[in-house]
């Protein structure tokens, strides 16, 4: 399943969605909150957007249980994962090795082997944005755990990504499917963080609430057209090419934030952005 010239420029713009929701999440004073808001925007405008489509086939139930707990569980990761990690750094891991992973799966189960440039183009993006993990720093236990929480991270990314591409091809309706997803891959984690941050919520919302309402419409349209796009095309071509934020990603950490390991992180990002063209080549 090839992707169309439209298809996979809609997915380039999902990626600069997306590297821009994760650098307001991560430059928050408030990463968990942040981070709810940011999931509850899309719980509320999936929810309202429920019922005005169809209900999703019987068949895309499974596939869109099983994608909301492996979101949960990125969201538990991911926030872990920014607690000492640098955008530059976290990013491209969790996001990197993910491409890797949706290949795999939709060679075993869903029948689509890359052809070898396209092996090639996954394999260098995703070697690329792995060497992020081994950059020369002091040692630091922390750090340390931010880098396996991104590679969990990467892990629950190449699972929800693989079973939604499966969900929205058997929903019948493609946009039943993206409005289910948005509130039933949400919740769960909106519900936690009202558990544990109440106090905080509303004092929160006084001060950044248009940060989360921005991340939340940001990561709804980024999403969304990600689901869209793998119903059109191959899963790893739209997973490596929405992997292109990365680049995106590595510029606003180290230019924006004042991360360090500029050159090298964005020469890394780079090779990733080469390894996405070598894979739509094939």
């Amino acid at each position: 399943m090839h992707l169309d010239f439209d298809a996979a420029a809609l997915v380039l713009v999902a990626a600069f969605l997306h590297a821009t929701w994760n650098a307001l999440a991560k430059s928050s004073g408030d990463r968990m909150v942040t981070l709810a808001c940011v999931m509850g925007t899309g719980v509320v405008v999936g929810a309202i957007g429920s019922l005005f489509v169809p209900v999703p086939a019987r068949a895309a139930l499974p596939f869109l249980a099983a994608s909301a707990v492996f979101h949960f569980l990125y969201q538990i990761f991911l926030l872990y994962a920014y607690r000492a990690g640098d955008l530059s750094l976290v990013y491209p891991i969790a996001r990197g090795s993910a491409p890797l992973l949706v290949a795999v799966l939709a060679a075993s189960f869903a029948g689509e082997v890359p052809r070898p440039l396209q092996a090639g183009g996954i394999a260098l993006a995703s070697v690329a944005m792995t060497t992020f993990a081994f950059e020369p720093r002091v040692p630091h236990k922390e750090i340390a755990r931010s880098i396996a929480a991104a590679f969990a991270t990467a892990a629950m990314i190449g699972g929800y990504t693989f079973l939604d591409a499966q969900g929205i091809r058997h929903a019948g309706n493609d946009l039943s499917y993206i409005a289910w997803n948005s509130w039933a891959t949400g919740i769960a984690f909106c519900v936690l963080a009202l558990a544990r941050n109440r106090g905080r919520l509303a004092p929160f919302l006084g001060r950044e609430g248009a940060r989360g309402l921005a991340g939340g419409l940001l990561a709804l349209v980024a999403y969304g057209i990600v689901l869209w796009a793998m119903s059109r095309g191959a899963m790893a071509n739209v997973a490596s090419l929405r992997e292109t934020s990365v680049v995106i990603a590595a510029l606003i950490g180290t230019r924006l934030l004042g991360e360090g390991f500029a050159a090298r992180r964005v020469a890394s990002a780079l090779c990733v952005a080469l390894g996405v063209v070598l894979l739509q080549l094939g």
